[in-house]
């Protein structure tokens, strides 16, 4: 009795298991599109990763926002970020835009212009490169993107730590590269703060060009929150720059990108 029990157990269990339809075999689930560009900026192939919003059709006459990513590899910030576009949109907190991650080949190097430290020329012996990111970022990712996808006038950066030291250089330095600035975390203690301590003379240079900065900074020790606390208020004397500074304390360096990002995107364009 208990083995024509098993077997009528077993047989039910194939038969359930045999209903199950398979309509044909996993394919790739597919967030986005990458190109190279054979930069002669950098000396290097460089990966482009592309997020394009819902309804995005080279024959349409829409044009959208361009999101530039800094860490923007698929294994580092540009897949988050590009869902953070996509929620924000859905729930008009932001608009329909096209999201650019650019992969990192040696950030450390791309990051940071050149320091007079003698511990981190030893510690980091490939920085100082940031110059010739800029101009890749000026003369040859943007051209790029311009000429390849349906844009407007619109662009913004995102960057984070190292990512926001370079972010805020271009927006002492090259200001017009974008129209919004996300800056969050930024390692300015590099080279003994000599960037922060440059910014009053750089701001002399700027131009009049309406902007909007983002500033944020979590728990994350009294030197980083100090210095973003000190560069948003160089910031807010600006009468050009419009500028918004957060702490989010329950935050910290792991893992105030996101929520951070999330907030940008509600100051920039109105929470709804």
């Amino acid at each position: 009795m208990k083995n024509n029990i098993l077997i009528f157990v077993l047989l039910f269990s194939l038969s359930s298991f045999a209903q199950i339809p398979i309509f044909n075999e996993p394919q790739p689930f597919k967030l986005g599109e990458y190109f190279y560009i054979d930069s002669k900026e950098l000396n290097e192939k460089r990966t482009i990763n592309v997020y394009l919003p819902q309804g995005y059709s080279k024959d349409s006459a829409n044009t959208y926002p361009v999101v530039y990513v800094l860490d923007g590899s698929a294994h580092e910030d540009f897949i988050h970020i590009a869902g953070l576009a996509q929620f924000l949109n859905m729930y008009q907190l932001m608009p329909n835009s096209i999201v650019v991650g650019i992969s990192n080949v040696d950030r450390k190097r791309d990051y940071t212009f050149p320091t007079t430290i003698e511990q981190d020329k030893k510690d980091f012996p490939t920085t100082g490169g940031s110059a010739k990111f800029i101009a890749f970022i000026e003369n040859e990712l943007q051209p790029a993107i311009q000429k390849s996808y349906k844009t407007n006038e619109s662009k913004t950066i995102i960057g984070q730590s190292l990512g926001a030291l370079l972010a805020t250089e271009i927006l002492l330095k090259k200001p017009n590269l974008f129209n919004n600035y996300i800056i969050i975390s930024p390692s300015l203690w590099w080279d003994n703060e000599s960037l922060l301590k440059k910014a009053p003379e750089l701001l002399k240079n700027s131009s009049d060009k309406k902007l909007s900065v983002f500033v944020g900074v979590g728990k994350e020790g009294k030197v980083m929150e100090n210095d973003a606390k000190k560069l948003a208020a160089l910031l807010k004397a600006q009468k050009n720059l419009s500028t918004h500074f957060e702490y989010l304390p329950n935050e910290d360096h792991a893992t105030i990108l996101h929520r951070a990002v999330y907030r940008a995107m509600e100051v920039f364009y109105g929470k709804k």
